[in-house]
């Protein structure tokens, strides 16, 4: 069992989610290793909380666990990218069109600022920020439809799914998309989003594609 930080957060939930955050924005780079006593230094935590940490992200997809070495930021593979491209396909559009029916004045306000948010960040070339966004409009948009299976389904590739959108280069175009989507969501455009969707993630899965090409397959 890990104790608690000054701010009340458990160890192992403070460094799952600054590894999450270091791999999916890039930080760690794929192949890159996590070895336990460094990044113990480097938090100021036992090895305990790293330990469990890693073995969480192993779990969400994002990290490779080797038998008597290091574990690993996982590098994907154009297969990976396949596969998880037409799971997505699948349910996202299902949850973008359930969210156009459903969602409430509050609930298409939240994203429309966070559409903004990350707009004002890419245009300023925050990189960063503009990816952080990007993941949240996606969450929000999962809550807004209102389905606890569905919820479920996307929690599995939700880590995955950030790590897509650091594939992103152009992050205005990206943001553009979001706008296009926001607006079939604010007038309920079930039918636009049901092409919407599906051409969006295209562009995701070709940034990663592209990505990938410029670096070494595993």
């Amino acid at each position: 069992m890990t104790g608690a930080g000054a701010t009340g957060e458990l160890e192992s939930v403070r460094v799952t989610r600054i590894l999450r955050d270091d791999i999916v924005l890039g930080r760690r780079a794929p192949g890159s290793r996590l070895v336990e006593r460094d990044i113990a230094a480097e938090l100021d935590v036992s090895r305990l909380p790293v330990r469990e940490a890693i073995r969480a992200l192993v779990a969400e997809g994002v990290v490779v666990a080797r038998p008597r070495t290091w574990a690993v930021v996982r590098e994907f593979t154009h297969q990976d990218i396949q596969d998880f491209a037409e799971v997505r396909e699948a349910i996202e559009t299902l949850i973008f069109v359930f969210a156009a029916e459903r969602h409430d004045e509050d609930g298409i306000e939240r994203m429309r600022l966070v559409y903004e948010r990350e707009m004002a960040a890419a245009l300023a070339g925050d990189a960063e920020g503009a990816r952080i966004a990007a993941g949240e409009f996606h969450e929000i948009a999962a809550y807004l439809a209102g389905n606890d299976m569905l919820n479920e389904l996307i929690s599995v590739f939700l880590t995955r799914l950030q790590w897509l959108f650091g594939q992103h280069d152009d992050l205005v175009a990206m943001a553009e998309e979001h706008r296009i989507i926001y607006e079939a969501m604010a007038a309920r455009d079930s039918d636009a989003l049901r092409s919407l969707i599906p051409q969006h993630l295209a562009s995701g899965r070709l940034a990663a594609e592209q990505r990938l090409a410029g670096g070494v397959e595993a």
